[in-house]
């Protein structure tokens, strides 16, 4: 085992990433992942537009409830934990070793690491105390049911919102300051414990592996991160069903109810053969037919074979498989589109909102529809 790690090694500039600060967002973008798909796609791969779009919406999704998940109160719990155990340690290292006679500012550093950590958590406190005082005014304001009963409460209402949106945009601001100063610290720190030498671990071996602890952890923990943020980006990629079901099992009903989902046209596909005549004519384009159920007059629907397939599973539609049209005009299998409209009622393709059938169906469609 290496009695001084660090002082003959180096470490390229481009993993000074962010550290502690990842607790609660993660550093690599699922969105930019799936931008990176598209384009990808235009070189010839398999994956058609649609199919990319869907996933490019999921991974938004999947965004979105990570940006949810990181400001509950157990995640928020953690992330000031985890700053208070290097404050702590930090202060019980440098009373530990005051005897201590370092060769380059391992302590100057090691103080400039608690202050990050100690101006993040403050940074938490403000931008959570906020957030939860305005989610119980906009709660009692909905539940009051006087909405409409005086417009001097709105515009109070619109007031409030709106200062707490500029308080937020400058913690944001602040934390990004502080988040690039991390950056430059660790790359200080770094210069410092390798310019020490050897003398470190024999003059000040109690600041030394304080120093190395923190520089290994923040380089760990990013690693990781960012390993996680790959492999979820590989999984909406290439196992979207996967994802869609977890979310299923573990989310509430936040999207269309069960009677909601039920009341959109189910069909059933059925493959043509080559025998087959459409409208007297062979066609070779035509993949099959979706022919709707539960009706007494039901209504045909021919797909290409580039249009038979299900754009959340990749898969192509089946003989007699059965598959959910919604208003956008879009259809999937409905194992698949079932589970997703259960967690987001909206179309994975392009976005319509299913529960906006009877107000602007005609204008969200025109918009939406791709």
């Amino acid at each position: 085992m290496d009695s001084a790690p660090l002082l003959g090694s180096s470490i390229g500039h481009n993993n000074l990433i962010r550290s502690r600060r990842v607790v609660r967002r993660t550093p690599f973008s699922l969105r930019r992942a799936a931008r990176i798909l598209r384009r990808a796609s235009g070189s010839r791969m398999m994956l058609r537009e649609s199919s990319v779009q869907v996933r490019e919406n999921a991974a938004e999704e999947l965004e979105q409830r990570q940006s949810g998940w990181a400001r509950s109160k157990a995640i928020i719990l953690l992330d000031v934990l985890w700053n208070l155990v290097f404050v702590v340690s930090g202060i019980a290292v440098l009373w530990l070793s005051m005897n201590e006679k370092p060769s380059v500012p391992l302590r100057l550093w090691v103080v400039g690491y608690m202050i990050q950590c100690l101006f993040h958590m403050g940074c938490v406190f403000a931008e959570h105390v906020p957030e939860t005082e305005a989610f119980r005014s906009s709660r009692d304001w909905e539940s009051s049911g006087n909405w409409s009963s005086s417009s001097g409460s709105d515009v109070e209402y619109s007031i409030e919102q709106s200062e707490a949106d500029d308080n937020s945009s400058i913690l944001k601001h602040l934390e990004s300051a502080n988040t690039m100063f991390s950056f430059v610290w660790w790359a200080v720190g770094f210069y410092w414990v390798t310019a020490g030498g050897g003398c470190l671990t024999r003059d000040s071996p109690q600041l030394y592996w304080l120093c190395i602890t923190f520089l290994a952890f923040d380089m760990v923990f990013v690693i990781l991160c960012v390993a996680i943020a790959c492999l979820v980006g590989i999984a909406i990629c290439c196992f979207l069903p996967c994802i869609i079901a977890i979310l299923y099992v573990v989310s509430d009903q936040e999207g269309a109810t069960e009677e909601e989902i039920d009341n959109l046209p189910k069909f059933t596909f059925r493959i043509m053969s080559d025998s087959e005549m459409v409208n007297g004519e062979n066609k070779e384009s035509i993949q099959g037919v979706m022919i709707e159920c539960n009706t007494d007059s039901p209504t045909e629907r021919q797909l290409s074979q580039e249009d038979a397939e299900c754009c959340i599973c990749l898969s192509a539609y089946d003989n007699e498989a059965e598959v959910r049209e919604l208003p956008c005009r879009h259809h999937f299998h409905c194992s698949c589109i079932d589970k997703w409209l259960h967690i987001n009622a909206t179309c994975p393709l392009c976005k319509f909102n299913i529960l906006n059938i009877n107000s602007n169906n005609e204008s969200d469609r025109s918009h939406f529809n791709v």
